[in-house]
């Protein structure tokens, strides 16, 4: 469950989930068996705390002492029930990999090993040194005019952007770009341009003035010198050049779009035609960068941050050559630093995993090595498919989702506020929804890719220009609503509002998400509320702008469109109530996307949970009645414990409430107060006139 913007729209946090990709090695995690079977029956009751007042705070009721009695793995950022299946899954594809890397079946997998056992191989890693690295850090230092420099931008651009922040994956890149259909002709393909170029997450990292902004500023300039000490720079010399890095990247910060503006889809509607780049952002050769990065037969672009396109683009003119000089050869070892010896991959952690996430201590080699490896996701995917999901789960998850989507359709047609014509195209919407469970039926070749078993940063280098070309080919090819952006390795879930399509990998429905042997309580509310939040993203405040189609379309009536937009802000209101620091509250409205989500994501599963039920009730567990153990169930899915600084990161630049807010939104349902009998003075307690009723 998480989110981004509308070109994908997530179930968790990336930043989360990467967390817990990228820094492994907790203490033992659950077996897939023993988690099944501690689930088999329903919920956690071990896990609850008693004393709380459900109405009080439902998240520390359903999971106070599993947080007291839990230690968060030193080496990762937050722990839960999606670390435990992502734990799981790291150990499930290491197997999978190790056995590629020893007794490969077949060239592919042949090539999938020698991807892993590059990346493990540390000793070639260090005699290399610098040297993978040496050809680019050598065209930069040739570069000896601004045509030059624009394009080196252009060579370095990558197809790859991080909807969380709609910047760049690579932090060498000037700007992201994403190449999918477009939302104003959606029968085509066509290019997203996106501002980038920045180290850290977040423009606030850059210009933010509180204390702790500025504490990472500081640790940020000293880590800037490092990296480029380790690439050989003198000590002062590093010193002053890191000042010199750290003033420009500044400068393209305030360029940016805040996080808050970037999900405003329409101000991101600003087709450009590719002649008019040099007009409308003066300062870049354009002609010499689009010509670099293959792009110079695209006739137009969608620009999805235009202010800030030509503000770094008058940068690119204005800033002298040697500082972008000294700029591109920081980014380019600080992101591939990772890849490189430990002393690079140590340093790169210490800022980036301790400083920006709080995590004490480096994953083990093997972890991340399998993270590495999902550079070739779809070959591992498939062998990961073919050992922990069979088609039975395949089939009962299609289930759940049909169910899920009938109970939204009735939600729909009860509905007293929308007009007759909005309910129809609201309906005409979901009917079209293309929903992929477990994995791709359409297999990516990587028969071109050239994987090096001595060669672990070439491997990933041409990975990524692998896909890169990929994507960019893409432009001339027809839309693919049945494409998938997320590998079926991959703990977590995405609805893609501009296919009006969903993605649910197999990793992810494991259990305690998804287990035959729970019961309907159990499934629904976890898997069940997962199905419908990201059915909901279709119609919250982004997805509701785009038809059935994937155009961005206004097909709402203006007096529905009104009183969609008074009922969302009581949400904003809600969630900018909860301050888990006292300088520091959740953002109501850069959340609002998954708050909506999360709402009418339980509220469907709750109708298709009681609908499986036929007329009965569930047979009680530990003293908690059938719509007890639901709600309780939906409040241990959000089971998370978190780390201050992952927190507050998460809280800047994430669209995403944090976990322990996440449940709190039961007190807009009627049928959590009747389950619970909860009281007026409860804490969490809504007068009916205030619940929020959206779908």
């Amino acid at each position: 469950m998480t989110r981004t913007g509308p070109l994908l729209l997530w179930l968790f946090t990336p930043a989360l989930v990467i967390s817990t990709l990228a820094c492994g090695g907790a203490p033992p995690a659950p077996t897939r068996e023993a988690a099944a079977s501690a689930n088999a029956v329903g919920i956690d009751t071990a896990g609850m705390d008693r004393a709380v007042p459900p109405g009080d705070d439902f998240f520390a009721f359903a999971n106070g002492t599993w947080i007291r009695g839990t230690e968060i793995p030193p080496d990762r950022a937050a722990w839960g029930i999606n670390g435990e299946l992502a734990a799981q899954a790291e150990r499930d594809n290491r197997a999978i990999l190790e056995h590629a890397a020893s007794a490969p079946s077949s060239p592919e997998e042949k090539k999938l090993g020698d991807f892993y056992a590059a990346y493990m191989d540390e000793q070639t890693i260090e005699q290399r040194g610098l040297t993978p690295l040496q050809p680019t850090l050598d065209r930069i230092a040739a570069i000896g005019n601004r045509q030059a420099l624009a394009r080196e931008f252009g060579t370095m651009l990558r197809a790859d952007v991080d909807p969380l922040n709609f910047t760049s994956y690579h932090t060498d890149n000037l700007f992201g770009l994403w190449v999918t259909q477009d939302f104003n002709q959606p029968t085509r393909n066509t290019a997203y341009f996106f501002q980038g170029g920045l180290a850290m997450p977040d423009r606030e990292y850059y210009v933010g003035t509180s204390d702790r902004m500025q504490q990472i500023r500081e640790t940020y300039a000293a880590h800037v010198a490092t990296v480029l000490r380790l690439a050989g720079a003198s000590g002062k010399d590093a010193t002053q050049q890191a000042a010199r890095i750290i003033a420009l990247e500044t400068k393209i910060a305030r360029t940016h779009a805040t996080r808050e503006q970037s999900v405003d889809v329409l101000k991101a509607n600003n087709p450009w035609s590719r002649d008019e780049f040099p007009k409308k952002a003066p300062g870049l050769d354009w002609p010499a960068f689009f010509d670099a990065a293959t792009l110079n037969t695209q006739p137009s672009f969608v620009v999805w941050h235009p202010a800030a396109v030509t503000g770094i683009s008058a940068l690119v003119a204005s800033q002298p050559l040697d500082d972008w000089k000294l700029y591109l050869r920081y980014i380019v070892v600080n992101g591939w630093s990772p890849l490189l010896p430990k002393a690079f991959a140590d340093e790169s952690f210490a800022f980036f995993g301790t400083t920006l996430s709080g995590t004490p201590q480096q994953s083990e080699r093997w972890k991340r090595g399998v993270r590495a490896a999902d550079a070739m996701g779809d070959a591992l995917g498939r062998l990961y498919v073919q050992q922990h999901f069979p088609p039975e789960s395949k089939q009962a998850i299609e289930a759940m989702v049909a169910d899920i989507k009938s109970a939204f359709a009735a939600r729909i047609e009860r509905l007293d506020w929308m007009t007759p014509a909005t309910k129809a195209r609201a309906t005409e919407k979901l009917h079209a929804l293309i929903v992929g469970v477990g994995y791709p039926e359409q297999r990516r070749d990587y028969s071109g890719l050239e994987v090096s078993r001595e060669d672990a940063i070439g491997n990933a280098m041409r990975a990524d220009l692998y896909y890169y070309r990929e994507r960019v080919a893409k432009l001339s090819k027809p839309i693919d609503r049945n494409e998938w952006w997320m590998t079926p390795q991959t703990v977590n879930a995405v609805n893609l509002p501009i296919q009006n399509a969903l993605n649910f990998p197999a990793a992810y429905l494991q259990p305690p998400h998804f287990d035959p042997r729970a019961n309907a309580a159990s499934n629904y509310a976890m898997i069940g509320s997962v199905i419908g939040h990201e059915i909901s993203h279709s119609f919250d405040d982004q997805g509701a702008q785009f038809d059935a189609t994937g155009r961005l379309a206004n097909w709402w009536t203006k007096e529905d469109a009104a009183h969609f937009s008074a009922v969302a802000e009581q949400l904003v209101t809600q969630f900018n109530g909860y301050k888990p620091f006292p300088d520091l509250a959740v953002n109501g409205r850069q959340t609002l996307s998954e708050n909506i989500a999360d709402l009418a994501g339980v509220a469907a599963a709750y109708d298709a949970y009681r609908l499986s039920l036929h007329g009965k009730e569930l047979p009680a567990q530990d003293g908690f009645a059938g719509d007890q153990q639901f709600f309780i169930a939906f409040a241990q899915n959000w089971r998370t414990k978190m780390r201050d600084e992952m927190l507050r990161r998460i809280i800047i630049t994430d669209g995403h409430a944090p976990a322990q807010y996440r449940p709190q939104t039961v007190r807009n349902l009627d049928a959590w107060y009747a389950a619970f009998n909860i009281k007026p003075g409860a804490a969490l307690y809504l007068e009916p006139a205030k619940r929020v009723r959206i779908w």
